[in-house]
């Protein structure tokens, strides 16, 4: 059978397909070979906001498809959220946390500018034999972060990598903004990259983009040496998220079925070849939006964005955890997933669940 006979699920069995995906050079396999997920237990439900700025249940359900997010207690970083998280899926993986070469923490809501929470993460795992960093792709980065791994396991640097997607975005938040303040949750989901068992499992193909004319569009202001931190930014409420809803709806939208139509014809897929699509959650009609442009069936579509609102990189491992947990994800099954966040970042990554 040749590549351009190759059609649907036939080409995803392919090891002769897969090595021509790695652009020809002979890189190892790679699948997620364990996932766990941590929220922490305090709810900020839509009644609660209602008494905190002037908007409604209703509005926020029609607008969202929010009912409530997770928020922290004072004193609670996304390091120690990404701790929960790591410990679950290391432990889940069968290894012990001096197994992890390399440790890549996606957030936007670090502890602090430096040192990285990958390093305070490292620490407070005892992950003695394992370096690596911060990556700032904002709402896409958990799909910037596996694919980082990925190669970090792929070109065989590591055995092991420990991908994970954390944000204490409640830190961030206006609560005088009721556009913003009903959005965002925190969270916490990481995932063990490590060699694929088999020719026919784990990550497939991955694509993204970014388009830095969008920044404005979402953004915190202050903080940063452009506008480091003074009374003035502080007065000015500049050290909280900043939205251009209406922008940010049509580029999401917009992208995310460019990005899936993309990655889907590299690889001879379409919709029906696809067993589930996860997304972002950002926004309920942002999904099905995306999802009906791309001929998805609602089956196949994953929205947990009522439990947790956007809990930025942590949405898509808290989707596919819970997808985990409830069987609906199972081994074999071919997984889309699709991002757009603040940059503007777009990415999405074909892959076929190995556990």
């Amino acid at each position: 059978m040749s590549k351009a006979t190759l059609k649907g699920k036939d080409i995803l069995k392919t090891k002769e397909y897969g090595n021509r995906l790695r652009g020809g050079t002979q890189l190892r396999a790679t699948r997620i070979a364990s996932l766990a997920t941590y929220v922490p237990p305090r709810l900020l439900k839509n009644e609660d906001i209602e008494k905190i700025v002037n908007t409604s249940n209703e509005w926020i359900l029609k607008r969202t498809g929010i009912q409530q997010r997770h928020v922290v207690d004072p004193g609670v970083a996304t390091s120690d959220l990404a701790r929960e998280a790591s410990v679950l899926a290391i432990e889940q993986a069968g290894l012990k946390p001096d197994d992890i070469g390399f440790i890549v923490v996606a957030t936007t809501t670090p502890d602090m500018l430096f040192p990285s929470t990958a390093c305070l993460v490292q620490d407070k795992i005892g992950a003695s034999n394992a370096w690596g960093f911060d990556l700032g792709a904002a709402c896409s980065g958990f799909t910037y972060a596996l694919t980082t791994g990925a190669h970090m396991v792929a070109s065989g640097a590591h055995d092991h990598a420990l991908v994970i997607g954390a944000d204490v975005m409640s830190s961030i938040i206006d609560y005088q903004d009721r556009a913003t303040c009903v959005l965002f949750g925190d969270g916490a989901g990481a995932a063990v990259i490590s060699p694929a068992v088999k020719d026919d499992e784990g990550l497939i193909d991955f694509s993204h983009e970014v388009d830095g004319s969008g920044g404005p569009a979402l953004c915190m202001p202050a903080g940063g040496s452009l506008k480091p931190a003074s009374h003035e930014t502080v007065d000015e409420r500049m050290h909280y998220v900043h939205q251009d809803g209406p922008t940010v709806f049509k580029f999401a939208v917009r992208k995310m079925e460019e990005i899936c139509r993309r990655i889907l014809d590299a690889n001879k897929l379409d919709a029906g070849d696809i067993d589930l699509f996860v997304s972002h959650q950002a926004n309920r009609r942002i999904i099905l939006n995306t999802a009906e442009r791309l001929g998805l069936p609602s089956q196949k579509v994953v929205i947990n964005i009522e439990q947790y609102g956007n809990t930025t990189a942590a949405t898509i491992p808290l989707a596919l955890g819970d997808c985990v947990r409830s069987g609906r994800l199972k081994k074999g099954d071919c997984v889309l997933l699709v991002s757009v966040g603040a940059g503007f970042t777009v990415g999405a990554i074909l892959l076929r669940w190995a556990y």
